[in-house]
Parts: C-alpha cells; structure tokens; sequence
C-alpha cells in the first residue's frame, strides 16, 4: 500500500513538473523563483515606504498609477519590438536594468535622501522596463518548450513561482521592516537578480523560424491591434482580464490602509496581508497544473471572477485579521486560475509573428488598466472611504462574471476552427487530451 501511494506521489508530482524536463524552462523556473522574491520584497517595502512617509492613501494610488501608466503607454511598441528582436537578448538587458534600478533605489533608502517625487520617478523607470521585459519574457516561454503540449503545464508553472514569491516575499518584507527597515528589501531585490542573470546566460536558445516582422514601428503596433481585436476570443479575453485588473487594484494599493486604519495593525500585519493572496494562488497554480481535463475551464473562469468579487466584498466588510486572512487566501486563489487560463488560452491561439504584441496587449489589459484603478482607489478611498471603494470593486467583478458568462457560446464557435487547424481538439488527439491541462477545445470553454 505504501508503495502504491508513493507511485501515486510521483506520478502526480510527475504531472505537475512535466515542463521541468526542458532544460532552457528549468533554467528559468529556478532563476526567475529566486528573483521574484526580490521583487515583491521590494514591492512591498516600496508600498509601506509611501504609505509612512506620506500617510495618504491619494498618493499611495499615485505612485502604482505612475509605474503601472508608464508601461501602459510603452507597451504597445515595446510589444513590436518583443517580436522583432531576439527575446532572450532583450531579457537579460532588461533584468540587467531592474538591477540596477533596485541598487540605486537601496542608495537613496539606505542614505535616507528618498523622497515622494524620487518614489514616483523610479516607478515610471521601472515600468518602462517592465514594459520591454514582460512581453518578451511571456512570449520567450514559448521557445524554452520544445514539446507545444506542454505550453499549459508551463504556464501553470509559472504562476506557480510567481505566487510562492508573492507568498514569500511580502512576510519577508514585513519581518524585515519592523526589525531592520525598508532598505535591506532593496538591496536584496538587486541580489536577487543575479539567480535570473545566471540562468539567462546559462540557455541554448534555438534560433525562432521564420522572419521576425519588419517596416514602420507604428504600422507594426496597428497591424497587432487590428489582429487582435479582430479575433473574437481574443479581444473577449483582453476585456474580461481589464476589466478584473481595473476592479481588483484598489485591493492591493489599499492593503496598508486595511491593515494599519481598519485592522489596527502594524507592518508586520501588513506582510501578513500582503502575503496570504500568495498562499492562495499557490494552491490555484497547482490545482491547474494537476487538472486531468479541461471541461468547463470557461465556466471556472467565471465561477474564478465572482469567487474574487464576493472576497473583496467580504475584505471591505471585515473588522477581523483572521476572516480578512482566509478572504484574501480566496482572492489569490480566484485571480490565478482566471488569469492563467486566459493566459494560456491566449498563447495556443495567437500566430508566432503576433506573440509579442498581443502578449503586450495582455499585458496592457491586466496591467495596463491597473494604474487607473489605483488611481481611482485612492481618489474613492478619499471621498468614501476604503471599505466603499472596495465593496464597489468586488461588485464591478461579479457583473464583469455575468457578462462572460453570456459570452461563453459566442466564444465557444470562435475557438473551434483555430483548435482544430492546431490538432488540439481531443476528438482529433487523444494523446494530446492527455498532456495538454490548460489548452481547452472550443466545447470545454464553455
């Protein structure tokens, strides 16, 4: 019996970490883990640092709208240029940059010269980079895995690291500011990069087939746009993932307001909070990468969707740290799995020579959107209080789940042809059924 249970074991284990088995992704699985810690480290000693400087939930929205709107702006020819130029070139400049970007913002914490204008003026930099990184780096998953069935488990994977990191990274952060301060966080976000640097320099990357596209810049941006927008599934996708990443920033600009005004806690009660959305979208990266079947992912995605409008209600409602915890757990959990699906189904669907801009598309939409919800949920939060400007949030995504909800047919009969010109329809392959977790046939999106 004992045996039996551990073969179960690792065939299970087997099935999560099949994308491991490709060297250039295992590479960077274990490289970008380590320096994602850094960043949401950083990130959440960035949030604390406004916040106890300023004490103003306005400008704590005006900081995140100031990086997120730079990479909002960029994203649109950083996106041409992730299809034009070789991707894993461009990655280990741009994380050359973030490196740089985390030592000079460790000098200025560490000299106590920081300053509100200095926070703000970093945050565009490092969204401008953010901007040339992500696409590149969402679309470079592509070429790490030699094996396209495995493209789904990959990207379960990388939610997967990118949530332990948010898990870790933010209760870090909150031990290290109550018993040394801000600027250790910096200085080891800069450290951290040289996990990512090494595993960058340490890839064969095979040469991408094809010509990469060429002519004007702007031709190339329109040329992205139109392709996409007319693609019925995927501008449904790029409204769904806006419209959430809209209604579900003033969740995260707001944290240390909830946890120093409305729970009466300090820092590390701010790490605390920070960090269970981690935990939550943990356990949705495995739950993914573990799914024997696709049916229904359409259906969870809007089940995902009200899942995160009725937490952050509950969050807005809640005078407790505890029921604020196992709230927050939900919210991570319900981002994951409706984020990653539609990630996911978005990489299988796109042509090679549109990647990199309709993955900066995607970018722009759960990103890009980001800054006005920050800045509008400092402005609500002002005017009506943070417990209103979150109930209003969570409303926003349980109508945007209704809304999808009415679409699923019409998206079901768009996805079919493309499906079945790839071979992934499991009628056609069962082999393929087998393997392939995230990559749903039109009649599993429904």
């Amino acid at each position: 019996m004992s045996s039996m249970r551990q073969n179960k074991i690792a065939a299970t284990f087997s099935m999560i970490a099949r994308a491991l088995a490709h060297r250039n992704y295992r590479l960077f699985f274990f490289g970008q883990g380590v320096s994602l810690i850094g960043t949401w480290m950083q990130q959440a000693a960035l949030t604390w640092l406004t916040y106890d400087l300023t004490n103003s939930a306005l400008l704590l929205g005006t900081v995140a709208f100031a990086g997120q709107i730079s990479a909002f702006v960029a994203s649109p020819v950083t996106g041409v240029l992730a299809d034009r130029w070789n991707r894993h070139g461009t990655l280990v400049v741009t994380q050359s940059l973030s490196m740089i970007h985390a030592v000079l913002t460790t000098v200025l914490v560490m000299t106590g010269v920081i300053n509100v204008g200095q926070i703000i003026a970093l945050a565009v930099i490092i969204g401008l980079i953010n901007a040339l990184d992500m696409p590149a780096r969402q679309a470079l998953v592509v070429d790490m895995i030699e094996d396209r069935a495995d493209l789904g488990n990959a990207i379960a994977l990388n939610s997967l690291i990118f949530h332990s990191a948010r898990l870790i990274g933010p209760m870090a952060a909150g031990i290290t500011i109550a018993v040394v301060g801000e600027w250790p966080c910096f200085l080891l976000n800069a450290i951290s990069f040289l996990a990512v640097l090494a595993a960058l320099l340490a890839m064969r990357i095979a040469p991408r087939t094809g010509e990469p596209s060429s002519g004007r810049l702007l031709h190339s941006v329109r040329e992205g746009i139109d392709y996409a927008f007319r693609s019925m599934p995927i501008r449904t996708l790029l409204a769904l993932i806006a419209t959430v990443s809209l209604a579900g920033a003033p969740l995260g600009v707001l944290m240390p307001v909830i946890a120093k005004e409305i729970l009466g806690g300090q820092s590390a009660t701010f790490g605390l909070l920070g960090g269970v959305p981690g935990l939550g979208a943990l356990a949705g990266a495995l739950f993914l990468a573990m799914r024997k079947n696709v049916l229904g992912l359409g259906r969870l995605m809007v089940m995902m969707i009200a899942v995160l409008g009725v937490a952050t209600i509950g969050v807005a409602c809640s005078r407790t740290l505890a029921i604020s915890l196992v709230l927050l757990t939900f919210v991570g959990f319900a981002v994951v799995v409706a984020v990653a699906a539609s990630n996911t189904i978005l990489q299988t669907i796109v042509d090679e020579d549109k990647r990199g801009r309709v993955m900066s598309l995607y970018l722009m939409a759960f990103l890009g959107t980001a800054p006005f919800g920050s800045l509008l949920a400092g402005g609500f939060a002002v005017l009506f209080g943070t417990p209103w400007t979150l109930a209003i949030s969570g409303a926003v995504c349980i109508v945007a789940a209704l809304v999808f909800a009415l679409r699923l047919p019409a998206l079901r009969a768009s996805v079919h042809p493309i499906y079945a010109r790839e071979g992934i329809i499991p009628e056609v392959s069962s082999a393929i059924q087998t393997v392939t977790e995230l990559t749903a046939p039109p009649e599993d999106c429904g």
